[in-house]
Order: C-alpha cells, then structure tokens, then sequence
C-alpha cells in the first residue's frame, strides 16, 4: 500500500518537470522567430525604400534598383558610390555652365565643352549595357561590366575636374568683371539722376526771379512813388525816328540787364551820341525802369526810349496770334494748371512749359517794322548780352535783299532745323530741309525795308496760327523765326556773335576776347547766384555799382 503511495507521487513529479522543460523550449523558439521575423522586416522595408529611390539622369529617364538589393553585395555598394560621384560631377558641370550663361558666354568654347561633359555622363548611365546588366539586373552585378562602367566615370570625372580647374579662375574673373560692370552701371544710372535733378533745380532758378532783382524794382517804385516830380514823361525826340542813327530795340523786364546792355554799348561806341535804344518792357517794371535811367543818365549822349508793350495799341488778340492762343483754355492748362500730368522733371518740357515763352514781349521783335514805322534799319539785342566792340559796322553790311541777318549757330550734325521742328509732320517736311543750318536770336541785324517787302510779318501769321496745337513745333522764338526768316536770313561771321557763356564752359578766352558780343545764352544768367564764375566778370564789370539801389539790395557783385 505504502510502496504504491510513493510511486504514484514519484510518477507525479516527474511529468511536471517534462512539462516545464518544453515550455520553456516552446517559448525560447517562440522569441527567435519573432526576432528573426523582426529583423527580416527591418530589412525588406529598408531596401524597398532604396528600391523606390529614383536615379533622374536627364530629368525625364527613371532607373529603379531592385527589391534583391537587400542581401549583402558589396558589388552593388560600389555601384552606388560610382553613381553618385557621377551624379556629382553632373551637377558641378551644370552649375559652371550655367555661370557661363549669366556671364554671356553662350558663343564660348567653354559653354560647349561644359554642356556636351554633362550630356556625355548622363548617356552613360543610360546606356543600354551598363542599364541591363548594372541597373535593371535582379541578380548579382556584373563584376567585370562595373569595372568598365567605373573606368569611363573616372575618366569623364578626371576631364571634367582639369576642366573646372583650368577655368575656375577665369570664371571667378568674369564674375568680378561683371560685378564691377553692375556696379558700374549702378554708380551710373545714380549719376544720370543727380544730373537730372540739378538740371531740374538750375531751370527752376533760371526761371525765378532773384531776391536782389526783386529788391531793385521795389526800390525803384518806391522812389518814383516818393518823388514823382522828379519823373515826369518827356516829350519825344527828334532822334528816335532818324534814320541815319543807330538803333537799338532791347525788349526786357530785367532792369539790371537792361542797364548792363546800353552802357556796355555806349563804353565800346565810338560815337555814343549817334546810338538810340528803343527799351520796350512790360507794365510791371516800366516804371522802375524809367526812373533807373532818369537816376542814372545814359553817359555820352546815346539817346534812350523807354515805353511798355501796353502803349502799341495795335497789338490785340484779333491781329497777334500770340495775344489769342494765350486766351486759348487748352494752353492755360498746359501752363499754368497743377496737375499729375503736367508734372515733369525733364529739363527740356520744363523749358517750353515755361509761360514766357508765349509772353508778348518775348514775342515782340517779329512786329519790328511796325513798332518803328520810320527805321529801316535796326538791330535787336537779347538783355542777356555784352557788347565788346563798336558796332556800327553792322550798319554797313550789304544784306543782298535779306531781312534777317544772324550768325549761324551749326556744326555738323548740331543745331540743324530737325532739332526745333517737328518733321513727323507733313506741311514741315514739305516746306523745309531738316539739315538747313540754324541761327541764333540774341544779336540780329535786320532790315525793315527788306522786311516790310518780304511781309515777313505776315509768314510769322501764318506759321503761329497753325501752331496752336504745338503739332509744328514745341515753343519758343526761335523755331517761328526759323520758319518766318527761312529764305532770307543773311549769316554774317561769327565773330560777331558768341554765345553759349550761360550753358557751356568750354568756350575759350581767346574766342570770347575776339567776339563783338558775348551772348550768356542759357540758364545760368550772370546776374544769377548759378552763373559761370568763370565768364560773369565779363557781364559785372557794366554794372553801375555806383548805383545806390544796387549797393542795397546786395547783388553780391
């Protein structure tokens, strides 16, 4: 009984133990499938993902590894490293080129050598070879393929470094030419605008009346209003319709200019009692110029006649273009409105924006023969001008039938009439020659006789009434005096008349020393705070600066 007991326990203990040692063998098995189930999984996504990976060798071809890349092929690790070192030298080719093209190469040996390297290495990774045996091959690489594949990357890599090495400086000097080329046109294009914006700012003095010049006038009103006694109108002299003097027509608002042009005519005449002004100027200043002379007499008996364009009645809208286009609304717009489009800082629309050029008394020297009825000889001076020389010679050119008498102004292919009129337009073009050579206003001998037969007066009608629209030409005098004069300005030498002395530093002494006047055409006048130091002394020395009005209002002379 006792012995039974034992066994049965015996046999139990027994079966417990072989119970244990398989589950423990069951588990430990268990635990490697799941780590070599692990470990297989890690791989496949690994090299499915490098699988997927795209080789773009010209941007259209896609050459995809395969899903055996996984097993251990150092083969294929070396075809990786060839590949991406051509991939490299494929990019480093493209970028060279590209720098050759911003830098303008694209006719250069370089250019072409740089594109056809880049196109050589991309048709060796497609050829059809190195594709089926290297790139599209499920099974081992081609041992002795890759090796030949290798050999022609390394070869196209070695050209492609002596290459970039032989140019790398060249291209790195190009790069600094053309920086320095921007930057150049940068330096440039500021220079082009600050040129413009002092242009801008000189027109606008030019165009402004000058503190001092101001003064003057009020100085001169006040004391014509103190002492009117003193500046009671004369009567007319005999001289001022003598024919066998010399006659001046000076037509100015500036009173210091006006001053400066007679007395440096009267220092340099030889006979100063045979010479006669006739200053016509405008309501404003005609006062205040009459009493600067009344003040301060013309020395050596010259003869002077000072009036306002007011006083010729015979000047009215109906018969002046000029007075009716002034009225005109379309003109009154284009001059005196503020306005987004009439704004501009070209220097030039400023000029012929500007409303003198449309003023009656700018206009006046085309109505000559009827301003002095009784004169058949005349000689019209800009109050911009000096006199160096006695004149009368003038007088005494023969002008062969011709009204105008003016130094002409051109030099090769300057100053031609294609400069001032608008030979777009059909009637211009069919009257007159673009190259004909231009003159100049400032100085101008013209003979009233000449003129009265030309009816010149009357071509100026015409061709001013059929510039209201400004289509003939911008503005101004000269281009109506081109067209009226066209057939009969005689050109005298040009020692006679210099100009230029407010625009153009580079006239010589030597040429201004021999000219009988010196003409300071332009915007930088002398009795302007912008005038050329270099030729205003020319103009300051015929200032009365005896003159006390002067001395006040500080001209700074």
């Amino acid at each position: 009984m006792a012995v039974a007991v034992r066994g049965g326990r015996v046999g139990s203990g027994g079966g417990s133990v072989i119970r244990s040692f398989f589950s423990y063998k069951i588990f430990v098995s268990a635990m490697f499938t799941l780590l070599f189930l692990a470990t297989l999984s890690v791989l496949l996504s690994s090299h499915q993902s490098h699988n997927d990976a795209v080789m773009d060798t010209t941007g259209n071809t896609h050459v995809r590894r395969t899903f055996l890349a996984w097993q251990s092929d150092p083969l294929k690790t070396r075809l990786d490293m060839i590949y991406n070192q051509a991939n490299n030298h494929i990019a480093l080719v493209n970028a060279y080129a590209t720098y050759a093209r911003k830098l303008k190469l694209e006719i250069s040996k370089q250019l072409k050598m740089f594109d056809d390297l880049a196109s050589n290495f991309s048709d060796l990774q497609l050829r059809q070879t190195y594709r089926a045996a290297l790139f599209e091959a499920n099974g081992p690489v081609d041992e002795d393929v890759l090796r030949q594949f290798e050999k022609e990357v390394k070869d196209k890599v070695k050209i492609a470094r002596l290459m970039i090495a032989e140019s790398k400086e060249s291209y790195d000097n190009q790069l600094k030419i053309q920086k320095l080329k921007d930057t150049i046109f940068a330096v440039n294009e500021l220079l082009l605008k600050a040129k413009k914006n002092g242009a801008f700012a000189s027109s606008i003095a030019a165009k402004s009346t000058p503190k001092s010049l101001h003064c003057l006038a009020m100085r001169l009103m006040e004391e014509r209003i103190a002492h009117p006694e003193k500046y009671v109108d004369d009567e007319p002299k005999p001289e001022f319709e003598d024919p066998t003097l010399y006659h001046y027509a000076l037509f100015s608002d500036n009173v210091i200019a006006i001053s400066v042009v007679v007395n440096s005519v009267v220092k340099n005449a030889e006979e100063p009692y045979k010479h006669v002004f006739h200053i016509v100027t405008d309501r404003m200043n005609f006062a205040a110029t009459k009493v600067w002379f009344k003040m301060r007499p013309i020395q050596g008996g010259a003869h002077i006649e000072i009036k306002a364009v007011d006083n010729f009645k015979f000047l009215s809208a109906s018969y002046a273009p000029v007075l009716k286009q002034i009225k005109s609304t379309n003109l009154q717009k284009f001059y005196f409105e503020t306005r987004a489009e009439n704004t501009t800082k070209d220097v030039n629309s400023m000029k012929f924006r500007n409303p003198k050029y449309l003023s009656m008394l700018n206009h006046l020297r085309f109505y000559l023969p009827e301003l002095y009825p009784n004169l058949q000889k005349i000689l019209f001076l800009d109050d911009d001008v000096v006199v160096q020389k006695d004149l009368t010679a003038l007088w005494k050119i023969d002008m062969d039938g011709k009204v105008n008498g003016a130094v002409n102004t051109c030099f090769g292919s300057f100053h031609r009439f294609s400069e001032y009129l608008n030979f777009s337009h059909p009637l211009i073009k069919e009257k007159f020659n673009p190259k004909a050579c231009a003159w100049a206003f400032g100085m101008n001998m013209f003979d009233l006789d000449a003129w009265r037969l030309e009816k010149s007066t009357d071509q100026y009608h015409y061709w001013q009434n059929l510039n209201e629209d400004r289509t003939l030409w911008k503005m101004g005098t000269l281009p109506a005096g081109l067209v009226t004069f066209y057939s009969t300005t005689k050109s005298l030498d040009k020692a006679w008349h210099v100009q230029g002395l407010g625009i153009n530093p580079s006239i010589s002494m030597e040429e201004i020393d021999k000219a009988a006047v010196i003409h300071f055409s332009g915007d930088m006048k002398p009795w302007l705070d912008i005038a050329m130091n270099r030729y205003k002394h020319l103009w300051t020395k015929y200032v009365d600066n005896e003159m006390e009005f002067v001395q006040m209002c500080n001209f700074g002379m």
